[in-house]
């Protein structure tokens, strides 16, 4: 999945008070006696095994245990999921990776994490054993196919690392991998769950991860507005403990989860997302999880983060504050209830 653009945040909050639910929460619908509480999330992308999780929650009827109706509304190119969500027109939503509500935010519009579905972003750099990359110091020279949207990626990676955007050659592609194959570049960018672009790549492909060079970003945080999280703080908890229940599932039942999810969405190739399976679920379980439980997440990323973006002059109207960005409410009131695995 490619990083979202910056541009795609950077709306005015009047535009979002101007769609149509100033102030309005209409994304969680008042419970009727003895109903089920209907609730939206809208995501960043088609749906996919990035939902994994929910898909596995909505089927075997968590979410109904905890008295919630979900809907996943799908997002895509011309639907901008985070003004949907600061609107009021969607409860919660998820977007690829944790710069973007970030950036949302430095422009005034309300939105404000809540948990994270992947521990570490595994968005990478891949190269081929002939001419490999296993440092950040060996890019230089290097030619890096990478997304238009993914260029301030590699801009923190190379700032992380002593190192300036001069110091290599940006070429930009697509999504696919050929460019590599056909000798136009020495490395490509991608996401280490999109296993099947990967396999073109072969045995000998060298991976360097974004995280392990220095920069260190959450994938597929879920957020809502400061007033939901406020107000309808119980429908939130109930929604991520029902979440986190189907992400335990699927880690312990992966094929199971995995055929609950092409039944949900039958374009998928059930072959292609089990290999999937693995490599998220490494992802969305680690030691951080074993200790504070699924979609934890820690203060002192999120300002590293802000740092970063700020010192790459990614910020045009004003930096946020961490407590702007990121809130540990919904967390801590289903500490609980939150599977423990890593």
């Amino acid at each position: 999945m490619a990083f979202p653009a910056a541009s795609r945040q950077r709306i005015s909050r009047r535009t979002v008070l101007a769609s149509g639910a100033a102030g309005a929460i209409i994304g969680i619908r008042p419970k009727r006696a003895g109903a089920v509480q209907p609730i939206e999330m809208q995501l960043g992308w088609i749906g996919g095994g990035n939902q994994l999780g929910e898909v596995a929650a909505q089927q075997l009827g968590y979410f109904r245990e905890e008295g919630l109706d979900l809907k996943i509304v799908p997002g895509g190119p011309n639907n901008d999921g985070v003004a949907a969500v600061a609107s009021g027109r969607s409860a919660v939503g998820q977007v690829s990776s944790s710069p973007s509500l970030m950036l949302a935010v430095s422009q005034d519009l309300p939105v404000r994490c809540f948990a994270v579905s992947a521990q570490k972003h595994p968005y990478a750099f891949f190269s081929l054993g002939k001419n490999p990359v296993h440092a950040p110091v060996d890019l230089k020279g290097k030619k890096v196919g990478v997304q238009a949207t993914g260029v301030v990626l590699l801009r923190a990676l190379l700032a992380r690392n002593g190192m300036a955007l001069h110091d290599v050659q940006v070429v930009t592609i697509g999504s696919d991998m050929m460019p590599i194959m056909t000798g136009q570049v020495d490395v490509v960018t991608g996401w280490l769950t999109n296993t099947t672009a990967l396999k073109v790549l072969g045995p000998d492909r060298v991976t360097l991860r974004l995280w392990d060079a220095g920069v260190r970003l959450y994938a597929n945080p879920y957020y809502a507005t400061p007033e939901t999280v406020a107000t309808q703080r119980d429908a939130l908890a109930r929604f991520l403990r029902a979440s986190a229940r189907g992400w335990g599932y699927a880690y312990a039942n992966r094929d199971k989860a995995v055929e609950l999810l092409v039944k949900q969405y039958p374009n998928l190739s059930a072959a292609d997302e089990r290999a999937a399976a693995d490599v998220m679920l490494d992802y969305c379980f680690d030691e951080h999880t074993k200790a504070g439980g699924y979609g934890t997440m820690d203060p002192a990323v999120w300002q590293e983060q802000i740092e970063l973006y700020a010192g790459l002059g990614q910020f045009a109207k004003r930096t946020p504050k961490v407590e702007e960005v990121m809130t540990l409410d919904i967390l801590n009131a289903t500490e609980a209830g939150r599977p423990r695995i890593g």
